[in-house]
């Protein structure tokens, strides 16, 4: 028995020599996919995380053993960006490992794949032709050097698809441009047309389709100077106006005028949050600025409104003419009082002074 135990123990003796013995090939391997799994972690990799990863994968992948190959071309089939070294690398193995790189990465570029296409054989090919969206140029490549079954019908529906998405891309190119377009005609045209001190009556205080979209589009901006344009286009006001209700941290004045316009609630809400961003803090299960909204009343509101403009036009009134109470032409001045010419008493046939040293 003794000896039977001695025997087991030089076995299991032998069995953790073995485990101490460096293992080259493994330990590649367990560094590939260290490297992989690091890469894979960046959400956004820079310029000189590509370029390090490329430096650092290819001589781990080609020591490796091909299922460590396998296995880092699976997890680096999900990443959205390689490097083109490394994809093409990947692409040029052979089948078993480079398969479901070519057949579901979307990193790989269109040149990469026409390369792989020409110098590699038909199971590359047909890997490639698995893939769900192929450009024009893939398929043309495919049909050329390999032509897969049934690879030439879908050629002509990608180039058709291809042709009808480039023509809804020029229409909404083109409409995009006229709208734009006409959003700075409309501009020009408030820019314009504003008026220069010179109040209009508070009724005429409205807000347009026009006007809305171009506040919650300055707004979104933080151009508030082409907003304080607007603003004062639609209320028909002077720019002290409309720069004393922007003053108000508190937002109050701007939300009263918006409520008073009619303006949208969701669309009033946003240019508060904008041009205030404390109004956008949680005030139970919405925030701030729709609670200060949702308070407001329009038909008070615009009364109040009214009632601000109808006391700027007051103040922009003109004034009656200032005469400096000294002038020269004190005459025109019903605040002072002529001098008067009054005679002094004299004694004695003399007139008597009546202040002030006599001089010799």
């Amino acid at each position: 028995m003794a000896i039977m135990f001695c025997v087991q123990g030089i076995i299991v003796t032998d069995r953790f020599r073995e485990l101490e013995r460096p293992q080259t090939g493994r330990l590649k391997d367990v560094v590939l996919m260290a490297t992989v799994t690091g890469f894979e972690s960046l959400r956004f990799p820079r310029k000189s995380d590509m370029k390090q990863f490329a430096e650092l994968f290819e001589p781990l992948f080609l020591g490796s053993s091909n299922e460590a190959r396998r296995q880092a071309a699976a997890a680096l089939s999900q990443c959205q960006q390689i490097p083109e070294t490394v994809a093409a690398l990947i692409g040029g193995m052979p089948i078993a490992i480079a398969a479901i790189f070519l057949t579901r990465s979307k990193a790989i570029a269109d040149r990469t794949l026409i390369t792989i296409i020409r110098e590699r054989g038909p199971e590359h090919a047909a890997a490639i032709g698995r893939r769900p969206n192929l450009s024009p140029l893939v398929v043309d490549a495919l049909v050329e050097h390999h032509n897969p079954p049934g690879l030439a019908a879908r050629s002509s529906a990608v180039k058709a698809a291809a042709a009808e998405q480039a023509s809804q891309e020029d229409e909404a190119a083109s409409l995009r441009t006229a709208r734009e377009e006409a959003l700075r005609r409309e501009i020009k045209a408030l820019a314009g047309a504003r008026p220069q001190n010179i109040p209009q009556a508070p009724s005429s205080a409205t807000m347009t389709d026009v006007h809305a979209a171009l506040l919650v589009r300055f707004a979104r901006s933080g151009e508030i100077i082409l907003f304080s344009r607007v603003l004062g286009q639609a209320l028909g006001t002077r720019d002290a106006q409309v720069e004393r209700i922007l003053l108000d941290i508190s937002g109050q004045l701007l939300a009263t005028s918006l409520v008073a316009l009619d303006v949208d609630v969701a669309d009033a809400g946003f240019v508060l949050q904008a041009l205030y961003p404390h109004l956008r803090e949680p005030f139970g299960e919405t925030s701030h600025a729709a609670a200060l909204i949702g308070a407001m009343d329009r038909t008070s509101c615009r009364a109040q409104l009214d009632a601000w403009l109808e006391a700027a036009a007051e103040d922009a009134a003109p004034a009656a003419r200032h005469e400096a109470y000294f002038a020269e032409n004190t005459a025109n001045d019903t605040r002072h009082v002529g001098p008067r010419k009054v005679a002094a008493t004299s004694v004695n046939g003399q007139p008597q002074r009546l202040f002030g040293r006599r001089r010799g």
